[in-house]
């Protein structure tokens, strides 16, 4: 038994409830659903939702709160001289007991040890074939609940918008959740971190160096933690790949929906849109192997020093990767501008293009700046090009032609390999988020004003 055969169960399950109380309604009805109050598929969706809702709660609980009760199970039940109450033991005893389950050839010596890895593997079989027994229960008291209320003056499809309504609420109440729960991660671990390294230091430093050492008579015993060459390493190189998606994304966005032919237009958007199914490390090894060879070389040609990693080469492909963004948005904005405005501005005797300009672009404006807003997003979260391309060197400049580091490869560093979680080098990668995130609103609102301030409204 494994969860997703529990999962796969009550899908099961909720489909024979739709057939049986669908088919049960249309009998009570003696055959002509004009007599049945909704229509007979909504006694259906009814039952269905009786069937799946109880049962994924079941589910749900013992996919949250399961395992972690079997592990205090397991604790509880160990020698005092293999587990001594406290957080750091419990994470020790615990990865102890997963790798002795994990691990087919046995590695672990210590019987408590494996005889504890067994008994996980005893209560955690149990406690799936008890939530699939729980679940299917809960299911079939749902299905029998429905089948009675299956009568020709029911009003099924009330009931059944009912549930739909406090599923969506509940939703968007997690959706909102969510992210309170992220902020408030951030800023938790960023405390932390803020407690061992001075704000002013991460803020306006000029130096990072986060590599600490382990004893005080290790080299770089205390590290550096100045952000600054992190954000201006991200805007660089943001910057370069804008200046490519930008007039280019924007330039075929008008020429696709002002001036080509619809043959064209079928035939250029789609092979257009196909840049943003690349996935990025194909892109990254475009960049390593292709682009940033060809920048050196031309370097040498010119007589400049280009390095084998520069930000020149990481920006001009992240560009490419992120026209379709700026493109098909901006296509869709300048497509949803009424034609009335174009032929009206074309009556009073303006050319196309000065409608273009004076017409559609103002109108489309907000679409066009959401549209720039996603590509700088995707730009400034972007890490696999950054990473074959630019190098990982935090390097305080302005030349596009030097190595250079961006925010995300340094939090993905930090939080790669074996670390002590505990540091202000671990700690480093929530302080840099956090800021990214604050960075990211900031831009938010700057373009919500942009767009108030500039937008053309109409009548």
């Amino acid at each position: 038994m494994t969860s997703t055969a529990i999962f796969l169960s009550l899908i099961l399950l909720a489909l024979v409830a739709f057939a049986l109380t669908r088919q049960k309604a249309l009998v009570s009805a003696g055959g002509d659903p004009a007599k049945l109050h909704s229509l007979p598929r909504h006694y259906g969706y009814f039952a269905s939702a009786c069937v799946i809702l109880p049962g994924l709660l079941a589910f749900s609980i013992w996919l949250i709160f399961g395992k972690s009760i079997i592990e205090g199970l397991i604790l509880a039940g160990l020698p005092e001289n293999v587990y001594q109450e406290g957080v750091d033991n419990a994470a020790l005893v615990l990865n102890r007991i997963r790798l002795a389950i994990e691990n087919t050839v046995a590695v672990e010596k210590d019987p408590d040890i494996l005889a504890a890895a067994q008994r996980f593997n005893d209560l955690y079989i149990k406690g799936l074939w008890a939530t699939f027994a729980l679940s299917i229960s809960f299911g079939l008291v749902g299905l029998y609940l429905a089948a009675n209320r299956t009568q020709p003056d029911f009003r099924a499809r009330n009931k059944f918008e009912r549930i739909l309504l406090i599923a969506l609420a509940i939703s968007s109440v997690l959706a909102v959740a969510t992210t309170l729960g992220i902020v408030g991660s951030l800023l938790f671990e960023s405390l932390r971190f803020f407690q061992e390294v001075s704000l002013v230091e991460f803020v306006f430093g000029l130096h990072w160096s986060p590599q600490t050492a382990l004893r005080a008579d290790q080299v770089a015993s205390a590290g550096a933690f100045g952000a600054v060459p992190l954000f201006a390493g991200t805007l660089l190189i943001s910057l370069i790949a804008m200046s490519v998606a930008g007039p280019i994304g924007l330039l075929a966005a008008i020429y696709l929906t002002q001036y080509a032919s619809v043959r064209m237009r079928k035939v250029a958007k789609p092979v257009l849109e196909i840049l943003a199914g690349v996935p990025t490390v194909v892109y990254g090894f475009f960049a390593a192997l292709t682009v940033a060879p060809m920048f050196r070389d031309m370097g040498i040609v010119l007589g400049l020093d280009i390095a084998s990693e520069s930000a020149l080469a990481a920006g001009l492909v992240m560009g490419i990767m992120i026209i379709p963004f700026v493109s098909s948005l901006s296509d869709d904005a300048i497509t949803a501008v009424p034609k009335s405005l174009k032929d009206g501005s074309l009556a009073l005797g303006a050319t196309p293009s000065e409608t273009i300009k004076q017409v559609v672009l103002p109108a489309a404006l907000p679409g066009i700046v959401g549209a720039f807003l996603l590509a700088v997003s995707r730009a400034v979260g972007e890490t696999m090009i950054v990473v074959m391309a630019a190098g990982m060197q935090p390097k305080l400049t302005a030349n596009p032609l030097e190595a250079v580091t961006t925010v995300t490869v340094q939090i993905v560093a930090l939080l790669t390999g074996d670390q002590e979680f505990d540091s202000a080098k671990t700690l480093s990668a929530f302080a840099l988020g956090l800021a990214l995130f604050v960075s990211t609103m900031a831009l938010n609102v700057v373009a919500l004003k942009i767009v108030r301030k500039y937008r053309e409204v109409y009548d």
